[in-house]
């Protein structure tokens, strides 16, 4: 079992820097991806970034990369995102999860999520 809490969200100008961390808690040193997910108000969950389980792979959405940087330490440390040069289309509840085994994009690879953290970029 994999517990996650998500922090770091908040009200920013657009142009401004965030950046939103994952706690992860599980009884086992088992290997887990990590992945960050978005969802805007009236709109489907969208993948933003990926981390493989030791932080050796990344993997973004178009949409992000460039400005989002996904990064972790090790396979029990926290994941974050950082989030640079907001904009007002980043403004979304982010989710943090997790799956066992490599990265993915595909949101109901995901056995464990966190409860979301809310970003909201104004311009």
């Amino acid at each position: 079992q994999v517990q996650l809490v998500e922090s770091g969200g908040g009200l920013v100008q657009a142009g401004s820097s965030l950046r939103l961390s994952c706690a992860a808690s599980a009884r086992t040193s088992s290997i887990y991806a990590m992945g960050w997910f978005r969802q805007a108000p009236g709109k489907e969950r969208d993948f933003v970034a990926a981390v493989s389980w030791n932080g050796g792979s990344t993997y973004y959405a178009d949409s992000v990369k460039g400005r989002f940087a996904i990064s972790r330490d090790s396979a029990k440390s926290p994941v974050y995102l950082q989030m640079n040069s907001l904009k007002p289309e980043d403004t979304a509840v982010y989710y943090c999860a997790a799956r066992y085994g490599s990265i993915s994009d595909n949101e109901n690879e995901y056995g464990y999520w966190g409860q979301g953290t809310q970003v909201t970029v104004s311009s």
